[in-house]
């Protein structure tokens, strides 16, 4: 019987010693020792040495393993070779990729329609049986079978695997990395076509997952040369001479194996390099002496262009393109040209001649062209010799000539200088125009001959643009300064001369009272012409006024010393000597009429319109070099709105201005009372403003036509730029203007209302309006009409606002004439309430109106009157509110035709508040009744009838 299970497992081996012992078969496997295939060193590490090992040696490396073939096989590590060779283009690489990618998509779309037509054309959803041409399929047929599109899967993969491999052939599997004993002439021969091999870098292609295959075609065919070019003892021996006898041929393979060198990055790569350079330096000084002799016996159609050809295979051509450019006739012989100095010494004494200039550019034009022909004939069409001709010909032919004419003319003249900087500038744009673009010229052939003439002018232009600035201000201040000193010089001579025998103690206490004897009417320049503007524009431009024009501009309107007049535009008078006064009223009136001239010129319209050609010669000079690129040409635009904005400055502050601050003070100084003749119609001082206002006003004119023509059709300044400092000058300016204009006019309006006043005070007779003052009973009323006052009231004042029409804008006439209208009826209602109105003197002062109750002494109304003297004047100024003071001015004049007997209505008129438009109270009104001749006769009844005074209530 057996024991149970659990105690036959208590029981414990014993170890027998002696025996044989037993093999564990394990052992073997414990024993052995499990190798890792992994790399030692990390993938990036790896990828660093691959890039310096030599392609036989990557094609080594690439067969240890799957590892290290995949990164050989990189694409990147061959496109970047392609890179360095030159012959990758990013652009058609991704072209081709989407074409390839478009491609592939429908390839699966054909694939997928022929698949479904196999299957079949309908379903069945009923059954899911599919329908075929025939009828209904057998029974069992799947729709769709996973595992079968898998295995088709499968199959395409491996079919386009093997397809890659197959395409593998060319290139680097052609090529034989063993060492072999066999002849490298010969090996070359088996392997490509020498015409191949020619432009096997330019039929390259760029296609992803493709640069080793295209590499390695490069390499097959230029490596063989490649090396035994660095093994070659000597420069005949290398293989690529004896395969291509053609020097077109040889030079071809030489540049291309000089591309095929820079993928070499391999240890040692510079000395091949050296090497290979040696080789191709030795061909090229071949060439080169070949050309040399072409070039000196003149063979342009034999060996100068076959050798220039092949030195533009070579390397572009650079060795001929600088032997024909250092020995071309332009440079060589550039004396015969032209002599800068001529252009100075040919011409008068201070200035330039600029037709030297222009026979230089024109014999370098012909010259040009004439190379030009040649470099057509001799280079092939691919390289640009004209250009590089030019760049030399513009620096040591062009730049030379400039360089010592700009000097010379600096040292001598600076007008001259400025001229020739400017003037040989356009002659330059010139001749760059008249050349015409060859065989071998770009595109951009006229923009690379305007930046040849800026390199020559480059050195120039900033002095220039200083020096042209600085020229104009200085011809300013000469031109002010001469005209300041010839009014000085001339007012003291003249006083010297009137005042010679004349006690100047007696001259100064006495002044003011001889302005009396003298009577003078200030030259009005701008109504001898037919237009302003026409004026202007054509002062600007400097054309020529018609002569009877000029003459009537210049001709004075009054007695006066005989002058002559210059034959300058718009020269001033110029007065002749006098002869001295014999007398002291005499040598008065002499300083008097000299000095209202003086006032006359306090500025000038000829020192003007100087100024203003000066710096449109100055801008003229410098907006030629706005064409330049860059700096150059900001700085260039700039300095014109400089020169404006110094135009401005000069003729604001120290000339317009300071004439109207003096035409001003003597305006405050003018004291009518101290004249005793007041026949003629203008006010002296009032009129020599006015006059400078039109002055003024004409070069304000003149400076705008300016602006217009030289900075905005030319564009060199925004006007909607409210930051430019030419409009914000010009806008100074005319604020400045306006200011002055105001101020001289509110001094003229105070002087013409006391002129007006002067003449109320003392022509104005007691018999005017009563003429019972006198105390004759037969003497009622004198004269029907205006009186003498008014008439010459009106004449004064309406030839003063006449002067201003057309020589101001609308907006200040309008001002200025308001502000008169306005003074004028204060000094009229002033000068009535100094009067003595009677019922007949009223008459003379306003027309005969039909009142009820009236009493006259005749029976037929007045044809004009002062008060409607006044109105017609006032309506000819168009002033609407102006003139409704002065209609309330006339019907107020009616309390005066009142008979005495109508107390009552007169007290009504008075007491009529809304009668007068609100322009008269009542209170005044009873002021004006009181200046009734018999105003004590009707006051007591007027009252009563007004206030009630006297009355009784019951």
């Amino acid at each position: 019987m057996s024991q149970p299970k659990s105690n036959m497992s208590a029981f414990k081996r014993v170890p027998v010693n002696g025996g044989p012992r037993r093999q564990d078969i394990l052992a073997p496997l414990r024993v052995a020792q499990i190798v890792s295939s992994k790399p030692v060193l990390p993938a990036e590490i790896l990828s660093a040495i691959l890039d310096y090992l030599p392609v036989p040696d990557l094609l080594h490396f690439a067969r240890t393993s799957k590892r290290m073939r995949e990164m050989v096989y990189d694409d990147t590590r061959w496109v970047q070779r392609l890179q360095l060779i030159g012959c990758w283009d990013e652009g058609e690489a991704r072209r081709r990729a989407e074409e390839a990618l478009v491609e592939r998509l429908e390839a699966q779309n054909g694939l997928h329609q022929e698949e479904a037509k196999r299957v079949g054309i309908g379903v069945n959803g009923a059954n899911g049986i599919v329908n075929n041409a025939e009828g209904l399929a057998p029974p069992g047929t799947t729709i769709f079978d996973a595992s079968l599109a898998a295995n088709k899967q499968v199959k395409r993969v491996s079919a386009e695997s093997t397809d890659r491999r197959s395409s593998l052939d060319d290139g680097f599997d052609a090529i034989d990395i063993s060492p072999k004993s066999q002849d490298s002439t010969d090996l070359l021969s088996n392997r490509r076509n020498t015409n191949f091999a020619i432009d096997i870098i330019a039929n390259a292609r760029s296609m992803r997952g493709y640069a080793r295959q295209e590499y390695g075609k490069i390499y097959g065919a230029l490596a063989p040369f490649y090396l035994d070019a660095l093994e070659c003892k000597s420069h005949t021996d290398a293989t690529v001479f004896r395969t291509y006898r053609d020097p077109g041929q040889q030079a071809k393979m030489l540049s291309q194996l000089i591309r095929f060198a820079r993928s070499d990055i391999s240890f040692g790569w510079q000395l091949r390099e050296e090497k290979l350079n040696e080789l191709v330096a030795a061909f090229e000084d071949a060439v080169a002496r070949e050309f040399e002799q072409g070039l000196d016996t003149g063979d342009i159609e034999g060996k100068m262009r076959k050798y220039a050809g092949v030195l533009v295979d070579l390397n572009g051509g650079r060795r001929a393109i600088g032997r024909f450019i250092d020995r071309n006739p332009v440079i060589v012989e550039k004396q015969n040209l032209g002599n800068p100095l001529d252009c100075i010494n040919h011409s008068v004494a201070g200035g330039i001649s600029l037709q030297e200039s222009h026979a230089f550019f024109s014999h370098l034009s012909t010259a040009f062209s004439a190379q030009a022909v040649i470099i057509d004939r001799v280079f092939p069409p691919k390289v640009d010799v004209v250009l590089e001709l030019l760049r030399r010909v513009g620096d040591e032919v062009v730049a030379d000539y400039l360089t010592i004419l700009f000097d010379e003319a600096h040292q001598r003249n600076m007008e001259s200088y400025l001229k020739a900087v400017s003037g040989t500038y356009e002659q330059a744009l010139q001749f760059a125009k008249s050349l015409q673009p060859t065989q071998t010229s770009g595109d951009e052939f006229y923009e690379a001959l305007d930046e040849i003439v800026a390199s020559a002018y480059e050195p120039h232009v900033d002095l220039y643009l200083n020096e042209e600035l600085d020229f104009f201000k200085l011809r300013s201040d000469t031109e002010l300064g001469n005209w300041e000193r010839q009014l000085s010089e001339q007012d003291a001579s003249m006083q010297s001369l009137f005042m010679s025998n004349v006690n100047r103690q007696a001259d100064k206490r006495d002044f003011l009272s001889s302005f009396k004897k003298v009577v003078m009417m200030p030259v009005n320049v701008l109504p001898s012409f037919g237009g302003k503007s026409a004026t202007a524009k054509a002062l600007v431009n400097g054309d020529s006024l018609e002569a009877p024009q000029l003459v009537a501009s210049q001709a004075s309107s009054r007695p006066s010393t005989p002058g002559i007049v210059d034959a300058s535009p718009l020269g001033i008078a110029r007065t002749s000597t006098p002869e001295p006064p014999t007398t002291e009223l005499a040598a008065k009136a002499a300083i008097m009429n000299s000095r209202l001239e003086g006032i006359r010129s306090l500025f000038s319209i000829e020192v003007a319109l100087n100024l203003v050609h000066a710096a449109k010669s100055g801008i003229e000079r410098v907006a030629g070099f706005t064409r330049l690129e860059g700096q150059l040409g900001t700085d260039a635009r700039t300095q014109c709105e400089a020169v404006f904005v110094l135009l401005l400055q000069t003729l604001g502050s120290r000339h317009i201005k300071a004439g109207f601050d003096q035409a001003v003070e003597h305006l405050s100084n003018y004291n009518p009372r101290e004249v005793s003749e007041h026949s003629q119609p203008g006010l002296a001082p009032l009129v020599t403003f006015l006059e400078l206002v039109n002055v003024g006003d004409l070069i304000q004119q003149m400076l705008d036509v300016f602006y217009e023509q030289e900075l905005i059709a030319t564009k060199l300044t925004d006007r909607s730029d409210f930051l430019d400092p030419v409009v914000k000058e010009k806008k100074r300016f005319e604020q400045m203007l306006d200011e002055r204009v105001a101020a001289g006019l509110n001094k003229g309006i105070e002087a013409l209302m006391a002129e007006v006043e002067y003449i109320c005070a003392t022509t104005q007779t007691a018999e005017d309006f009563n003429p019972g003052a006198s105390g004759d009973a037969n003497n009622r009323v004198v004269d029907i009409g205006p009186s003498k006052t008014a008439k010459q009231i009106v004449e004064v004042v309406s030839s003063h606002t006449k002067m201003l029409v057309g020589s101001t804008d609308k907006n200040m006439l309008d001002v200025f004439n308001q502000e008169v209208g306005l003074r004028l009826f204060a000094a009229l209602c002033k000068h009535l309430k100094r009067q003595r109105i009677s019922v007949d003197g009223s008459i003379k002062l306003i027309r005969y109106a039909r009142i009820p109750l009236l009493r006259l002494p005749y029976t037929n109304p007045s044809p004009s009157s002062d008060m409607n003297h006044y109105f017609a004047y006032i309506q000819t100024l168009k002033n609407q509110d102006l003139l409704q003071y002065f209609i309330a001015l006339r019907e107020l004049s009616q309390i005066y035709l009142i008979d005495p007997s109508d107390a009552k209505e007169l007290a009504t008129i008075i007491a009529d508040g809304d009668r007068f438009h609100g322009i008269f109270g009542a209170e005044e009104v009873y002021e004006f009744a009181e200046r009734r001749a018999d105003w004590y006769q009707v006051k007591r009844r007027v009252e009563r009838a007004m206030y009630g005074i006297g009355c009784v209530v019951m």
